[in-house]
């Protein structure tokens, strides 16, 4: 029996029991998410994490979320009221629907009942988790919007261009994941991994993904929307309270999702490596335990550029998407898609010599037509050019010569009731008029 099969027959009940198995999956992820950042960037940085609620400071997520639910909620007076109650809402809402998709464990027995370890398994289930993830920018959008504040609606111009960028890169790289599964089913994908997982197989379509999903996220060093050093706080600025929490959340969730639908995609979703479906290894709960901890691999990969790498200026980042990644996803598509035609007519016995011939000729002659195409990366020298240093900003010629200074005017010298110029011998000229007042004061009033 398939997995959508096994999942149809669910009765209500444990269709309740998954939801909020997932939600309180998810929730637990972000707490302890939180917690495991702070303590592992401190770590790397030499400095003491949170240590002081719980046991080892592992409850310190746990405050945090109690003290932002408990806090005064501020709204500024230009906000927009409803769209600015809503928008933390879209933001977390498609956050947890995307989740619902993934397959997080293999068969299993729950109050007697056989099922997987799945929400809902459906013919299009990787279109959901991008479609979910589309939608939760809205949500950022609406937030800047509302707010009423410039630096929030610019922190959310960006994220809107952010990841309508690293969207296509994204989507692009798994296209050939799912060239190779011939399926949209993520229980599919992760079925046809029991040869090799993805991650070997498709490295190009691997790397692209995760660097796309560092950024579908908003997470360091493509924080952008939200960065603090120019944008105060991004597109949450002026919100506070509960409604900073679900932005928060869907935050963490995000990449708890994106991090599952790696696993999923490439490293062979909940199977054990190395093993057959029958070993006792893939049977059970066990399924679940190396689901998580291959998530959490991915989640540490993003606390871990956090802590080391550098926030990117705005223009480098829109570079790296549009001309690197969504050029080398396009090309590595095409050669995905060529390598699987020449394999089909290799094992139907079809192929050749004319058809041989035919491919090679296609690939030389659009070798040709790229690279008559690339512009001269030759470096064209104008002489009228202003040199400039590395950061954009002139600078002074080598050989300055300071200019002479202009020759002073000579200003016409006024001429006094007697006749005589200011500049002359007579008495008045010699004597200026405050030391005339000055004596006039000094003296015993006679005229």
């Amino acid at each position: 029996m398939s997995t959508a099969e096994l999942i149809a027959d669910d009765p209500v009940w444990l269709v309740l029991v998954k939801v909020v198995g997932v939600f309180a999956f998810l929730v637990l992820m972000t707490l302890f998410m939180i917690v495991w950042e702070r303590k592992v960037v401190g770590r790397m940085q030499q400095r003491p994490g949170p240590n002081r609620n719980g046991p080892g400071g592992w409850l310190q997520s746990l405050a945090d979320g109690i003290k932002l639910a408990f806090k005064e909620e501020v709204r500024p007076v230009l906000a927009d009221k409803w769209v600015y109650f809503i928008a933390p809402v879209i933001a977390c809402v498609p956050a947890f629907t995307a989740f619902s998709v993934i397959p997080i464990g293999g068969q299993v027995s729950i109050f007697g009942e056989q099922t997987a370890l799945q929400l809902v398994d459906l013919p299009v289930g990787v279109l959901v988790v991008l479609a979910c993830s589309s939608i939760g920018v809205y949500g950022i959008v609406l937030g800047g919007w509302s707010s009423g504040s410039p630096y929030p609606l610019l922190g959310a111009l960006r994220s809107a261009a952010q990841v309508i960028s690293y969207e296509i890169a994204m989507g692009l790289s798994i296209i050939a994941v799912v060239m190779n599964s011939r399926s949209l089913s993520t229980a599919d994908i992760v079925d046809a991994q029991t040869s090799g997982w993805f991650f070997y197989l498709l490295p190009v379509s691997f790397v692209i993904y995760v660097i796309s999903m560092v950024g579908e996220t908003n997470r360091a060093p493509f924080d952008l929307p939200e960065a603090e050093s120019e944008l105060v706080g991004g597109f949450h600025t002026e919100y506070s309270s509960f409604k900073f929490a679900l932005f928060f959340l869907a935050e963490y969730i995000n990449m708890v999702t994106v991090s599952a639908l790696a696993t999923t995609l490439f490293l062979g979703g909940w199977r054990f490596p190395f093993v057959d479906d029958d070993h006792f290894l893939n049977n059970g709960w066990l399924g679940l335990v190396w689901f998580v901890l291959k998530t959490l691999a991915f989640l540490f990969l993003f606390i871990w550029l956090r802590g080391t790498l550098p926030r990117l200026r705005y223009d480098q980042f829109m570079q790296l998407g549009w001309k690197v990644l969504v050029p080398i996803a396009l090309v590595w598509f095409v050669a995905v898609a060529f390598a699987r035609y020449v394999r089909t007519e290799i094992e139907a016995g079809t192929l050749g010599a004319p058809t041989v011939l035919a491919v090679f000729g296609a690939v030389l002659a659009a070798a040709l037509l790229v690279a008559f195409l690339l512009p001269d990366n030759r470096e064209r020298v104008d002489p009228d050019a202003v040199p400039v240093t590395g950061g954009g900003f002139p600078v002074p010629p080598l050989d300055l010569a300071v200019p002479k200074p202009p020759p002073r005017r000579q200003v016409r010298v006024a001429e006094l009731p007697d006749g005589s110029p200011a500049g002359s011998n007579g008495s008045a000229a010699k004597e200026p008029a405050a030391a005339t007042t000055a004596k006039k004061e000094a003296s015993d009033g006679d005229a």
